[in-house]
């Protein structure tokens, strides 16, 4: 590997994740061969291909080659195939483990309604044009990983489950830092999401946001809003938003929500980060929220285009590529409107291919873009 080489550690995973990824690679190969960059690619396991394989959801070697990747691209995990398995086997542990042993605590979530998109969505086409909303969402605290869990019976002979929501004020800090930061590089505009009214971990989380806006941004426009009033104006103004900082929990669904606005979880991309070292460097994985589509797995009818896009994040954000990421975020943009469509986002007069042939179209728009 030469000292310019950038090494990528490829994680397909199950589902769609192989068929997405594949489309990828290819537009990987066709940067090294344009001399555009240079990329050198392992691929490895997880999720459900890795306990298959390996007897666990991400191997030691596997998080080995992660840390010692420049970053990580992945697919998707999980599948009926492993639902009988039990909680601490599950193929989804694979991304939590990754997340936790990288450090990787800040999960940043756009969701932009690209204008040959905006019928698509759900809402009215007045109500999500030009929609673009930057989620961050917490990543390694929270209720998914506080302690005590489980689920213990009781001595009457009953069951109860139990998930304990904690923060401490550095891991609030630190991923308050990264919504101001962007903020700042957009319109200066940051929504906090808790649930103050009745938790306390939400007056925490509160406190601290507020303190580090005053300390550090005094330029951007802070204000606070309750989880459950934002899903609310989610899906009634979605474009009061510019950057909304989330918890674990509530990041997650809200996230999710904003994604139904733009069309299709086929066409989002994420990108989870950790801290910069002392030379700049931090881990990251970039992954689409779609998930790996059990469904359709195998049929050749999967959006690659999420993954494309994920690959864009990875240019910006680990690589400072910007111009790269603007080329493949404009491919995607000039095939969707010239009218093809994947299934999960038709619509009268669209052409509607597979995950192959739209990524041949991704690949010619960005060889005329290149030009």
């Amino acid at each position: 590997m030469s000292s310019n080489s950038k090494k990528l550690l490829v994680l397909p995973g199950d589902g769609v994740g192989p068929e997405v990824v594949h489309e990828v690679r290819r537009v990987i190969d066709w940067m090294n061969r344009r001399g555009l960059a240079s990329f050198e690619v392992e691929e490895g396991l997880v999720g459900g291909a890795a306990i298959d394989a390996e007897g666990t959801p991400c191997s030691d070697d596997t998080v080995a080659r992660a840390r010692a990747a420049d970053a990580v691209l992945f697919g998707s995990v999980g599948g009926p195939k492993w639902d009988g398995l039990p909680f601490e086997q599950r193929p989804e542990l694979g991304i939590l483990r990754l997340r936790q042993e990288l450090g990787l605590f800040a999960n940043l979530r756009p969701a932009t309604v690209l204008a040959p998109l905006a019928s698509a969505s759900s809402l009215k086409a007045e109500i999500v044009s030009g929609l673009d909303i930057m989620i961050v969402r917490e990543t390694t605290g929270g209720i998914y990983f506080g302690e005590p869990r489980g689920v213990e019976t009781m001595a009457d002979g009953k069951r109860r489950g139990i998930d304990t929501e904690v923060y401490t004020e550095d891991e609030i800090a630190r991923v308050a830092r990264v919504g101001f930061e962007l903020a700042r590089s957009r319109n200066n505009r940051l929504t906090s999401i808790d649930k103050a009214n009745v938790m306390q971990s939400g007056r925490l989380w509160r406190a601290v946001v507020g303190e580090v806006g005053k300390a550090e941004f005094p330029d951007v426009e802070l204000s606070n809003m309750y989880a459950d009033n934002c899903a609310m104006q989610l899906a009634s103004n979605p474009r009061q938003f510019d950057v909304i900082l989330a918890g674990n929990l509530f990041g997650d669904v809200l996230s999710d929500l904003a994604a139904a606005l733009t069309g299709s979880l086929g066409m989002l991309p994420s990108a989870t980060l950790g801290a910069p070292d002392a030379s700049g460097k931090r881990h990251a994985l970039y992954e689409p929220i779609h998930g790996s589509a059990p469904d359709i797995a195998g049929k050749g009818v999967a959006n690659p285009c999420a993954q494309m896009l994920s690959f864009a994040m990875l240019l910006r954000w680990s690589f400072g590529m910007e111009g790269d990421a603007r080329r493949i975020e404009t491919a995607v943009n000039n095939v969707l409107s010239g009218g093809l469509r994947t299934a999960d986002i038709m619509s009268p007069g669209t052409a509607r291919v597979g995950t192959s042939v739209m990524g041949d179209a991704i690949l010619r728009e960005l060889e005329k873009l290149a030009a």
